[in-house]
């Protein structure tokens, strides 16, 4: 009975951090994305889309048990329609992904994902009347420059299919953080795991064989376990308390840091450009941290 325990007070420590520090955990965890997809071997994308997602499903399911035990039927069963339309506009989310960093590049994708902020701050403000402060609307001058300069040079035509497709996962991710934010007394989770289960299927269809390297179903694992898994279990969680315009700020960190990990372990140089417009990011997620701090020491003094 210990091991349970000790779980369940971890999952309240996690379940009761600020919300900006889960998103900025999410998106640490989601930026050894592009480390991982580069490491495999031999697994197409479709084979690579069904391991990572099936072990996200399991890693989302367990996550569930351990926190509703018994009444796990009953959390999908009070997501409900928000949940599971969540669950299904993810699942598009996640095969575009996929489908962008085989079609296109790297650096095109990590781009059109970053608009997920401009996507967060207008749907936040249209659907929830969430007002944008200066100090926001700065950061994300500040955050879409950077993105402009750290990938403008690298920007290529791609396949525009690519690119397209990589377009699915800005909107489909604001538009999960929108249901998060509407019910916030509504456990998202569970539409996780519904996102999971139908990528998997289609990663199941698409692929002409299921069967890859140990090395790349290890990958999998580590992708659908540990990155894509904990990212979007923090991430979710975060979004209930946190603002979408800098939920989506806070997110940009994944696209500093995953150059980063790139560089460290796979001796992918960045470029001049690469460094200073992460650097440009940086500052705007780091000024949204200050506000943040400020505003709770204000709040603490009245």
């Amino acid at each position: 009975g210990n091991t349970k325990l000790n779980f369940t007070n971890i999952m309240n420590i996690i379940r009761n951090l600020p919300g900006p520090l889960l998103i900025f955990l999410g998106a640490l965890s989601l930026s050894f994305g592009g480390l991982i997809v580069k490491s495999f071997e031999g697994a197409t994308l479709w084979q690579i889309l069904f391991w990572r997602s099936l072990f996200f499903s399991l890693t989302v399911l367990t996550f569930l048990i351990i926190s509703y035990k018994k009444k796990t039927f009953k959390a999908f069963y009070d997501s409900g329609l928000p949940g599971f339309i969540g669950g299904i506009i993810l699942s598009f989310g996640f095969c575009g992904y996929v489908f962008a960093m085989y079609n296109t590049t790297v650096a095109n994708t990590n781009f059109i994902i970053s608009l997920q902020i401009l996507f967060l701050a207008i749907f936040g403000y249209i659907f929830l009347k969430e007002k944008i402060n200066a100090v926001t609307l700065t950061s994300i001058v500040l955050a879409m420059t950077g993105v402009l300069v750290m990938v403008g040079n690298s920007l290529s035509p791609g396949e525009f299919s690519g690119n397209l497709a990589a377009f699915t996962m800005p909107i489909t991710f604001a538009v999960l953080i929108m249901i998060v934010r509407k019910y916030p007394s509504v456990d998202m989770v569970p539409a996780q795991f519904i996102a999971g289960v139908s990528s998997c299927l289609i990663g199941f269809m698409l692929s002409t064989k299921i069967m890859i390297s140990p090395h790349d179903i290890f990958l999998g694992f580590l992708a659908g376990f540990f990155q894509v898994g904990f990212g979007f279990i923090f991430i979710t969680i975060g979004a209930r308390t946190t603002p979408s315009a800098m939920v989506g700020i806070i997110m940009l960190s994944e696209s500093v840091l995953g150059p980063i990990w790139a560089f460290l372990f796979v001796s992918e140089r960045p470029s001049t450009f690469g460094l200073i417009g992460g650097a440009i990011i940086l500052s705007a997620v780091l000024l949204q941290f200050y506000s943040l701090l400020n505003k709770s020491k204000k709040s603490v003094s009245h």
